[in-house]
């Protein structure tokens, strides 16, 4: 790495619509020496003394690797008012919103792109330089001293942590479809690790933009100002995702604790929203973010669609503006800033089949504001299990007979699916709020297998389905615009331990801690009384849906890039038997569903 850095800021008043300044130096003086840079797009009165609110990003794509080249099928789709020569991918463009009287900062990760450093994505110090960003700019000479935050994906959990800091300037937070819980969100659902998504992600968008790599051509990220760095350098300058994420188990693990924060500590006013179909990634890190941060003021809102589009919706770019306005700008138009005058919920419901990735279609479904989460009238139903593979809002009938279901597990084909149907609703029934599944499992050797060894462990891969009048399944629409069923829960069996003490323990989401300590033998033979956290959802069954839960022990639909299959992880010695579900006395299945009444919305039962 070179011993001093040339500051290399460019600024062009004349090109475009607002000031473009290119490789700004923000120094690193809180945590750690060295520097960011940024890229700052401001109104060009800003140099004549006029001064604004900051929204800032902060993230690992790139800052000057432009949305059309990034990702140009995306970017062909965009709403026209937010596509300029300077927009870039999941976060805002510089032109819509400095013609609205906002500055934008857009930095450079940490080891990303043109800022130095060891590039750890999502750490503790890559947040820690993103607080001397946010100070920065609150205090340069054309800021109002007020910064938001206003992004997706990344670009929204980088929020979370940096607002749990506190820097002085930060004002709102905006995280849109963010994970908010590195662990659970993200890397290890239930305890298995994510690993295609990961892959996918570190090395086709992360990797390639790493400080001092040598680019492609005609690519879309930029040689690093000072030249490239020797490999040795690179790899000394690298913590990579592919091989951490792997390699550490669990939360008690240094790899974990460095990412780890309190929500309960981000004070600022937030809007959370959270993408239905976003069961795999982001809509979980939304619902509990606003659930526990410590925010005076806070907000969460549902929608639908893809996940690259609906930032820049108009309605939701102008909802964005009217946030941020109200706490950033002190124009609050229709009353962010007093408490109880927004509704703190609004959910987007979703009622008949308009099929996926057609985001006019989903203009159908209706908009409801709500008073809290999860929805004060929520009625938590159960559905059970019977060995007849039905799905019943009726308990069983006391016996004292025992029963198997058994699947092979780390088959994703039907040899490998066990499925529970309801019988046909006789009443339209909306469901939406956070799911479990209460299960007794068993392991035992497959005798089909070419594997000696005697499996010790088995993984739980849940998946919630509806199905239409006609028996057709509906689908929603997924992150990449892909179908997608209602939701999925995971559990590996011998991360099972819950934590009641916990605050975070509720009688509808079990508290797993999942520390080195928690874990739990399992051994053939032995039935295991579990609890299956299933990430929340909403759904209206209309009279003569139903709703249909496969229990596997492997991927099923739906799944797509976000693939569980990480050939360390889910070894065929230690997963590879037959699983079982046993039913009999004393050993009730059954799913919790969060059931919404309503004059038209009825449960029978």
């Amino acid at each position: 790495m070179p011993n001093e850095y040339k500051n290399l800021h460019v600024i062009d008043k004349e090109s475009f619509p607002y000031i473009y300044e290119r490789d700004v130096d923000v120094p690193l003086k809180t945590f750690e020496t060295g520097l960011i840079r940024v890229n700052v797009y401001r109104p060009k009165d800003s140099e004549t003394g006029a001064k604004y609110p900051v929204l800032v990003t902060y993230g690992p794509y790139g800052k000057d690797a432009y949305y059309e080249t990034f990702r140009k099928p995306s970017f062909d789709e965009v709403n026209p008012e937010h596509k300029s020569l300077h927009s870039a991918w999941e976060t805002p463009d510089p032109q819509y919103w400095t013609a609205r009287g906002y500055a934008v900062v857009r930095a450079d990760e940490r080891g990303i792109g043109q800022s130095p450093g060891v590039m750890d994505t999502m750490s503790r110090g890559t947040s820690d330089a993103f607080f001397d960003v946010v100070e920065w700019s609150a205090s340069q000479p054309w800021s109002n001293g007020k910064v938001g935050l206003l992004g997706i994906s990344y670009y929204a959990g980088s929020q979370w942590r940096v607002a749990a800091r506190k820097p002085k300037g930060l004002a709102a937070i905006v995280p849109w479809e963010g994970m908010s819980d590195y662990y659970r969100d993200r890397v290890r659902h239930g305890g298995i690790l994510s690993n295609k998504f990961i892959d996918f992600w570190w090395n086709v968008q992360v990797i390639p933009n790493q400080y001092g790599k040598a680019r492609k051509e005609g690519g879309p990220f930029d040689e690093t100002r000072e030249g490239r760095l020797s490999n040795e350098e690179l790899q000394a300058n690298l913590n990579d995702q592919t091989v951490d994420t792997p390699k550490y188990k669990f939360r008690d693990e240094e790899y974990y604790r460095n990412r780890d924060y309190n929500l309960e500590d981000i004070e600022v006013p937030l809007l959370s929203v959270a993408n239905w179909g976003g069961i795999l990634l982001h809509l979980r890190g939304n619902v509990e973010g606003y659930v526990h941060a410590g925010s005076p003021i806070k907000y969460l809102r549902f929608i639908t669609g893809r996940h690259d589009l609906p930032f820049y919706y108009t309605e939701e770019a102008q909802l964005q503006q009217s946030f941020l306005d109200a706490f950033l700008k002190g124009e609050d138009k229709v009353g962010w800033s007093q408490p109880g005058k927004v509704p703190p919920v609004s959910v987007i419901l979703r009622e008949g089949d308009v099929g996926f990735n057609n985001a006019e279609a989903e203009r159908a479904y209706k908009r409801r504001e709500e008073s809290s989460w999860p929805l004060p009238s929520t009625q938590y139903r159960r559905f059970y299990l019977t060995p007849s593979s039905h799905l019943t809002p009726d308990a069983p009938s006391p016996t004292s007979s025992s029963e198997t279901l058994e699947y092979r597990a780390l088959d994703s084909t039907t040899a490998g699916i066990l499925q529970f149907t309801s019988p046909p609703f006789a009443h339209r029934a909306e469901f939406t709020g956070h799911i479990t599944a209460h299960l007794h499992v068993s392991l035992a050797p497959d005798p089909a297998s070419t594997t000696t060894t005697t499996p010790s462990d088995l993984d739980l891969f849940l998946t919630l389905r509806h199905l239409s009048p006609s028996g057709k399944e509906i689908f929603y629409t997924g992150t990449a615009g892909d179908p997608v069923p209602l939701c999925k829960g995971w559990l590996r069996v011998s991360l099972r331990k819950t934590n009641p003490a916990h605050p975070y323990h509720r009688p509808y989401l079990p508290h797993r801690e999942y520390f080195s300590s928690d874990v739990q033998e399992v051994r053939p033979g032995g039935v295991y009384e579990v609890e299956v956290e299933v990430w929340p959802t909403n759904v209206v069954v209309s009279p003569g849906g139903r709703l249909v839960l496969e229990v596997s022990g492997a991927d099923t639909q739906g799944t797509g890039i976000f693939k569980h299959e990480h050939p360390e992880d889910r070894r065929p010695e230690v997963f590879g038997g037959l699983n079982r579900i046993h039913f009999g006395a004393g050993r009730e299945n059954y799913m919790v569903l969060p059931f919404i009444p309503g004059e038209d919305s009825r449960l029978e039962g």
